[in-house]
């Protein structure tokens, strides 16, 4: 579902469920807009520090290793950040000699760090050859570790390419069908290594990220993460709701002169929006219709979702409400978290 930060002008922001975080936010790039999306960014070079040996890994911490490599334009940073949502630290564009460095600093991390997921590709073409080196290290070490290799037509990445108009990153002063050849031959041996090969020539991002939760997710249901905010409508429609709905069907606590100064956070103010005539009626079909909602949204790879809830000034029943919708979704094992943006303003 979408991830926004959220900035409430007054109010409070709390967690329903705590979040579950990753160690560390590494910036996973996205590709191409259409089909198995398209990697051609630039080389970043990603850096870490090391010296001219490494310390032996601790066996009792290492971390679970996926290297994801295939050709550019397939899908990689797709099927990154498929992973990177289901709780993997990930790195892009990590020197292959670096691989074993950084499966050491995860093993230091005390646990923190258990699933590491490295993305190779020909963006970082000076460290290649180090590639079998660094692997035959890792089985050394008894590091568990998978090769994801991301596959796709000529004819698709072809198209791919053309549909952002960047150059393949091997082409030079050729074509792009030129780089993909020279892709082709210097990844082969590779291909031919991956314990897992997923061709993306027919497949869109939705359906790349399905293939990705079914290997890597598990029997647990991939994660979907809300956030409910309420608002008031005086102050304009938040920009980033997936979902709206709109209180101002019920009386108005305003006009209460003994509710006024509180808010819907009060047991007085929530106690009187819900014993107005279709309130408990509209929470119940609403979170009814959620649960429908959200079933999709996971279908889809959709991970994040926020749902707006507004009234006039978002003071008393966007506030109530959001609440009460946030502990059903909790209740529901939903990571959900409850912003109130406009409480306060008036």
């Amino acid at each position: 579902m979408t991830e926004h930060e959220q900035q409430p002008t007054a109010g409070r922001d709390h967690t329903h469920k705590e979040a579950v975080e990753n160690p560390a936010q590494q910036d996973v790039r996205q590709d191409a807009p259409q089909d198995a999306e398209h990697d051609t960014q630039q080389e970043n070079g990603a850096q870490v520090s090391t010296g001219s040996e490494t310390a032996a890994v601790p066996d009792a911490a290492i971390p679970e290793l996926v290297i994801i490599s295939g050709m550019s334009g397939a899908g990689r940073s797709t099927a990154a950040k498929c992973l990177e949502d289901l709780g993997w630290f990930v790195v892009d564009n990590l020197p292959p000699a670096l691989i074993p460095t950084m499966v050491e600093l995860g093993a230091r991390s005390q646990g923190n760090v258990a699933r590491i997921a490295v993305v190779v590709d020909v963006r970082g073409r000076r460290f290649f050859d180090n590639l079998r080196e660094s692997l035959a290290d890792l089985d050394t070490r008894g590091v568990t570790r998978r090769i994801v290799f991301l596959e796709s037509s000529d004819d698709a990445l072809v198209r791919r390419f053309e549909s952002v108009r960047r150059p393949h990153p091997l082409q030079g002063d050729g074509r792009i069908v030129d780089g993909i050849a020279a892709e082709r031959e210097l990844l082969r041996e590779l291909r031919g290594d991956a314990d897992l090969v997923i061709d993306t020539s027919s497949l869109n991002v939705h359906e790349l990220r399905a293939k990705m939760d079914a290997q890597f997710a598990g029997e647990e249901e991939p994660e979907l993460r809300a956030t409910v905010m309420s608002f008031g409508f005086k102050y304009g429609l938040p920009v980033d709701a997936d979902l709206v709905a709109d209180m101002r069907f019920l009386p108005n606590p305003h006009w209460v002169p003994e509710l006024r100064p509180f808010t819907g956070l009060n047991e007085e103010v929530s106690a009187y929006v819900f014993n107005q005539p279709g309130a408990k009626e509209f929470l119940d079909r609403y979170a009814e219709l959620l649960r429908l909602i959200a079933a999709g949204y996971r279908r889809e790879g959709k991970r994040y979702v926020t749902i707006a809830i507004g009234c006039t000034g978002g003071k008393h029943r966007s506030v109530a409400t959001s609440e009460k919708l946030a502990a059903r979704l909790a209740a529901e094992g939903v990571e959900t978290v409850v912003v109130h943006r406009d409480m306060g303003r008036e």
